[in-house]
């Protein structure tokens, strides 16, 4: 008799390992933090909690590859407006005024939304990391983090020699930790100079983590790097040598030809944020030509401020149907390659495929259960395409990160959602008073 810690039977397992297996009737063991058992139920099986999947699909967690999780409590604040009025007349004053409280809390709301709607880890970028990893941490869920650097001053930690020595103490916090990783993360091109950004790679590759930046995101970005320094986006952060495999590179949507070669020959990732871009009017991304040259691509949804939810089975959907019309080929982005997207290749994207991102003995038990006797999931013919078009975040019934069951039945484990519910709406009017007080 084999004794597992987990064991979670009568489903049809999604591996998304190489040969993108699929077990019928399949069960999954699990011990500590690992999956240990990945076949048939032979009656020799047993565990100390089993998981009854009623012949629904069992499937890695979901990676959200980019967003900002405490914006949650900006949520529909500044809706219907173009991506510079929105950023500096409206997120830039809203964030001067927030703390570490305010970001604790929003970052634990975005992590009930994420784990109820099947995503076990996430890339965060956001002020008073800290905070926000100490939430993640509690929550249980997996993320790779970062405190945006800027070239102005941050509401956290003031000039930026503070914003690096505030990075360092992050690394060093969180070094070894088995769910929160570390990233460097200087915002954008237009808010960060080239000495900013040269600092934060030397300080990436220094201590082998990811540089994570905003890129080529509009028109406008474009348009303004051009006119301060001769180059495109691309091609001025690889003037500054600021392009590796170290790179995580969030939007890229204005890209030609040359960048597309540029990222693929320096080994740079690429996290697709269809939504968002969608929102903001910023456009649609080349993805089909980047995946095509050998361009590592995962997904994300950006932040609830311009999205405005944390759904990746949305997102999934939306980045399918947008790189079809773009194209005009209803084979382009099919429903495996999107789903890899947002498992396996969000994963690579993040460097982190070795630990998650498939169902493989060895890797990190992040396993979610999704309940298919549903009248919009009957019946199936193809599992994959099931949870790209027809699929949604409330399907999910269990889910696993790091070998720890965070939520049953629906029911989430390690938060406790109505007091979260109860403080994020006080937060909120709180915040609103407060920003009503200082325009009068």
């Amino acid at each position: 008799m084999q004794s597992f810690d987990i064991l979670i039977k009568n489903g049809t397992i999604l591996t998304m390992d190489p040969a993108n297996s699929v077990i019928e009737n399949g069960v999954v063991g699990i011990n500590n933090d690992l999956i240990a058992f990945i076949g048939i139920d032979n009656g020799c099986l047993d565990a100390e909690k089993v998981i009854d999947a009623g012949n629904g699909l069992i499937l890695p967690g979901l990676i959200n590859g980019h967003t900002h999780a405490a914006m949650t409590l900006f949520r529909g604040l500044a809706d219907d407006l173009p991506l510079m009025e929105w950023l500096n007349n409206h997120i830039f004053p809203a964030e001067s005024r927030i703390n570490p409280d305010f970001v604790y809390t929003g970052t634990l709301l975005a992590c009930a939304e994420m784990i109820l709607s099947g995503t076990t880890t996430f890339c965060d970028m956001y002020l008073f990391e800290g905070d926000a990893a100490r939430a993640c941490s509690e929550a249980g869920m997996r993320a790779l983090m970062g405190e945006v650097l800027y070239d102005f001053d941050s509401p956290n930690y003031g000039p930026i020699a503070n914003g690096f020595a505030y990075t360092a103490s992050l690394i060093e916090r969180w070094h070894n930790d088995p769910v929160i990783s570390i990233a460097v993360e200087p915002h954008s091109l237009f808010t960060c100079s080239p000495d900013l950004l040269a600092a934060a790679n030397e300080l990436s590759i220094r201590r082998g983590i990811p540089l994570i930046i905003h890129l080529a995101e509009t028109e406008d970005e474009t348009r303004h790097v051009e006119k301060i320094y001769g180059k495109r986006p691309v091609k001025h952060l690889d003037s500054l040598g600021v392009l590796g495999p170290n790179v995580i590179a969030c939007h890229c949507v204005h890209l030609d030809a040359e960048d597309i070669e540029i990222l693929c020959e320096k080994k740079v990732k690429v996290i697709h944020n269809p939504e968002s871009n969608m929102k903001l009017a910023s456009g649609i991304a080349p993805v089909h030509e980047m995946i095509t040259a050998g361009i590592t691509v995962g997904i994300g949804t950006d932040g609830c401020a311009s999205n405005n939810d944390l759904d990746l089975f949305g997102e999934m959907d939306t980045a399918a149907k947008l790189q079809k019309i773009r194209k005009m080929d209803t084979t382009v982005m099919d429903a495996l390659t999107v789903l890899r997207m947002a498992t396996i290749q969000g994963a690579r994207a993040l460097g982190i495929e070795k630990l998650t991102g498939s169902i493989e003995v060895g890797k990190r038990a992040d396993v979610i259960v999704i309940d298919t006797n549903k009248p919009h999931l009957t019946p199936i013919y193809n599992p994959f395409s099931h949870l790209v078009y027809s699929a949604r975040g409330s399907d999910v019934v269990h889910s696993i990160i790091n070998g720890r069951l965070v939520m049953s039945e629906r029911r989430l484990l390690t938060i406790d959602l109505e007091c979260l519910l109860e403080k994020s709406n006080f937060m909120s009017e709180s915040f609103m008073k407060y920003s009503s007080a200082q325009k009068g």
